[in-house]
């Protein structure tokens, strides 16, 4: 077993099992709460729907829930390996519903491959789901499922294997096309596969506008042709052509367009080289697609190309659409998914890929140029304007052709869309995708711990850092053996007792810290301790950034590299911000919760300026909150008199920057609480709280991550002229791996800037 097939199992078996889990919506902690929940409160909506049935919408979760519905007879190219084997897949699904769409979901495999008994198991609990999302379920069994449901329910149903594909290929092909200078309904289009994607995608295609008897189809038979028997249904009989060819080969002469849904590497150069000038080929096969991209750029440089694989240009990829048409139906409480609704989706991502592309969703994918091209003629699955553009294009067509019960208006409801994810989905992609665009060296003292070694073996896996590993070198590959960690020829090890650098290092360190306590006797012993031997090794260039602290005390980290590390040019104060996710996907950062026990007013403006910077550079705009046990002159006190000077000093030191202070906790993250102060500079909820004092922040942010269920990523540190970042003592493997990616993008945004000959260690 590999160890990605191992991470894989870690992963889904970590406690608790599974990806999902059921979260109440509502408090049930009082005896009132739970009259309220159940009996005899829960009586009253319960009446109420009896006497109108459309206020399940008001009273329930129906209008946000989805089931996943599947039986494993075709699971993710796995083939029917039943329904339980399916379920992680199923799982997933919901986890991609819930990211990127908000929607809630349940999924449901099912013990039967009689399609009768999955429509009727639908057709049952119709009154639970607003939508249904089949999954996984085998051609042609999975047509009739769906016909069947679609005619006879009032929920939306919607069989992804089919039309996602359908959908996202045809604003993929529509763009293609036009870059080509091709109509669609000229265009002579040839399919390899003809289960539910290709079937699908073919009538979709000419919906769009394409000509049925310019298409061609093949399945393993060879090409489905007027009078051929063997392999036929009723939904393939559709595309049967009078035509004497027989082959894929036969069938590719003079193509225009190129569909794959079947296997990989069935397409050859030859059959590229058949095709008529610029076609269109999408090779769709997952995880290898039909022929290799390597191979089909090389033999034709006039392609567009398009796969099913994140790591090539123009990935055909179903997250683009389900969730999104869920969105929009679920919305406005449509009846089905129709045609039209469909066809919406398609145009509006295809809209989307001709639209400007915005720094932040370059950034977010770590490359300087994206623009609609050959390379980009669909949008990245993480743009997050995604949500924005389909869900109302559903929605719309959704009111336009009488399916939907209630009506929106498109203006507000995009508002809502892009309220209801926020921010803090995209940060850490962001962050990754722009760490793997330039890895640079992370130094690591605790270079034998097991988490160390395997977020080094992530690190390395993700292209995202060099690892630089600080211990016995015979003892670390010991360990990453043991753990089947592939780490050797990746990493770099280095031995503080044995390493040639010693003699420079300590050299420097004297004269670091001549004047300060450091004699040359004591330097040597000193330079032995990893931490300060790695700050060195970040001083001298020899890596370029440093994480550590998952076994030691804050303390024990952060004053070696305080010793060695200089400051940025103007800072006089290191501090650090925390940033939090709430249970709700909320953002918010604090600071400073980890280095300064009782800044000044100038201290805290100083850490208050740094941390909007920091948020800034998250593409994020920063509202500053200078907190306090006072708001506004509440309390004269000397430490409220404080952080209102503080507020006062950012403001004169960056007046473009929205700070307020001083401020209660509560007033700071509630605007209406700020109603009864109409100079109140701070339009929205901040979203950047400074401490007042490390006291405060500290206890802050833990209560927040204990009690509150916040997700904590950090400590950031924040002013060194180099990155260095400490770990929370008992972390997991992945907040290591984040911290490592903010570190080497720190890295990349310094590594251009010369430092300054003032820049010595305090």
């Amino acid at each position: 077993m590999s160890l990605r097939d191992l991470e894989a199992l870690e992963y889904h078996s970590s406690s608790p099992a599974g990806k999902v889990s059921v979260v109440p919506t509502k408090p049930c902690r009082t005896q009132r709460d739970l009259s309220l929940a159940y009996t005899p409160g829960v009586a009253v909506p319960c009446l109420e729907i009896h006497r109108d049935p459309s206020l399940v919408y008001n009273y329930t979760a129906k209008g946000n829930l989805v089931a996943v519905v599947s039986n494993g007879t075709a699971v993710l190219g796995l083939g029917n390996i039943g329904p339980a084997a399916g379920k992680p897949v199923m799982e997933g699904k919901g986890v991609l519903f819930k990211r990127f769409a908000d929607i809630d979901v349940f999924d449901l495999e099912l013990a039967t491959e009689d399609p009768k008994e999955v429509i009727r198991t639908c057709q049952l609990l119709e009154p639970t789901f607003g939508g249904i999302n089949l999954e996984d379920i085998k051609a042609p069994e999975c047509f009739e499922i769906e016909e069947e449901l679609r005619r006879t329910l009032k929920i939306p149903v919607f069989h992804d294997d089919q039309h996602g594909t359908a959908i996202i290929s045809g604003a993929a092909l529509v763009n293609a096309l036009s870059l080509v200078g091709k109509k669609l309904e000229d265009a002579r289009i040839v399919f390899s596969g003809a289960g539910a994607s290709a079937i699908s995608c073919a009538n979709h295609y000419i919906r769009l506008g394409a000509n049925l008897e310019n298409i061609l189809m093949c399945d393993t038979k060879g090409v489905i042709h007027d009078g051929r028997a063997e392999g036929m249904n009723k939904y393939k009989v559709k595309f049967a052509r009078k035509t004497e060819k027989r082959t894929l080969l036969d069938a590719m002469h003079g193509a225009d367009v190129f569909i794959g849904l079947s296997q990989a590497n069935c397409v050859t150069p030859e059959m590229l080289l058949a095709m008529a000038d610029r076609p269109v080929v999408f090779a769709l096969s997952n995880p290898d697609p039909e022929i290799k991209y390597e191979t089909a750029i090389a033999t034709r440089q006039d392609l567009i190309l398009a796969t099913g694989r994140s790591d090539y240009p123009n990935q055909v990829n179903n997250v683009l659409g389900f969730p999104f048409i869920f969105r929009g139906a679920l919305d406005v409480r449509a009846t089905a998914i129709n045609d039209e609704m469909k066809l919406a989706a398609t145009h509006a991502l295809a809209e989307l890929a001709r639209m400007d592309v915005p720094d932040s969703v370059r950034r977010a994918y770590g490359v300087e140029n994206m623009e609609f091209g050959t390379d980009y003629i669909i949008p990245k699955p993480f743009d997050s304007r995604v949500l924005t553009f389909v869900a109302p294009a559903v929605a719309k067509a959704a009111m336009e052709t009488g399916v939907a019960q209630v009506n929106v208006d498109l203006d507000e409801y995009r508002e809502q869309l892009e309220r209801r994810l926020g921010k803090s989905q995209e940060i850490m992609r962001m962050v990754i995708h722009k760490a793997q665009r330039e890895p640079r060296r992370v130094v690591f003292p605790e270079g034998t711990q097991d988490k160390i070694l395997r977020a080094a073996q992530v690190l390395i896996d993700e292209a995202i850092a060099r690892p630089v590993l600080i211990g016995p070198e015979d003892r670390i590959f010991a360990r990453a053996e043991e753990l089947r960690l592939r780490i050797r020829g990746h990493v770099d090890i280095v031995d503080p007792a044995t390493s040639p650098r010693a003699e420079a290092y300590i050299t420097e360190y004297i004269h670091l810290r001549q004047r300060k306590g450091v004699t040359h006797t004591e330097a040597p012993h000193l330079m032995l301790n990893p931490t300060r031997f790695s700050a060195m090794m970040v001083h001298l260039g020899d890596a370029d950034a440093m994480i550590g602290g998952i076994t030691q005390n804050y303390p024990d980290t952060i004053r070696p590299a305080l010793e060695i590390i200089a400051k940025r040019p103007g800072v006089t104060k290191v501090s650090g911000m925390y940033m939090m996710i709430t249970p709700k996907g909320q953002l918010y950062f604090i600071a400073d919760t980890t280095v300064n026990i009782e800044p000044s007013a100038a201290d805290l403006a100083e850490i208050a300026i740094a941390a909007a910077d920091t948020v800034a550079s998250f593409d994020i705009d920063p509202r500053i909150a200078m907190l306090s046990f006072s708001t506004f002159g509440s309390s004269r006190h000397p430490l409220a008199q404080k952080v209102a000077a503080a507020a006062e000093m950012v403001r004169q030191r960056r007046p473009e920057l929205v700070v307020e202070g001083e401020l209660m906790a509560d007033a700071a993250v509630v605007p209406e609480m700020l109603a009864d102060y109409p100079f109140c500079r701070m339009p929205n909820a901040a979203n950047v709280l400074i401490a007042p004092n490390l006291e405060a922040g500290n206890i802050a942010y833990k209560l927040l991550m204990r009690l509150g269920g916040c997700e904590a990523i950090g400590p950031i540190l924040m002013g060194f002229s180099k990155p260095v970042h400490v770990l929370q003592r008992g972390c997991e493997v992945n907040d290591i791996v984040h911290m490592a990616a903010l570190a080497v993008v720190e890295a990349q945004a310094l590594g251009a800037r010369k430092p300054a000959p003032s820049e010595v260690p305090a």
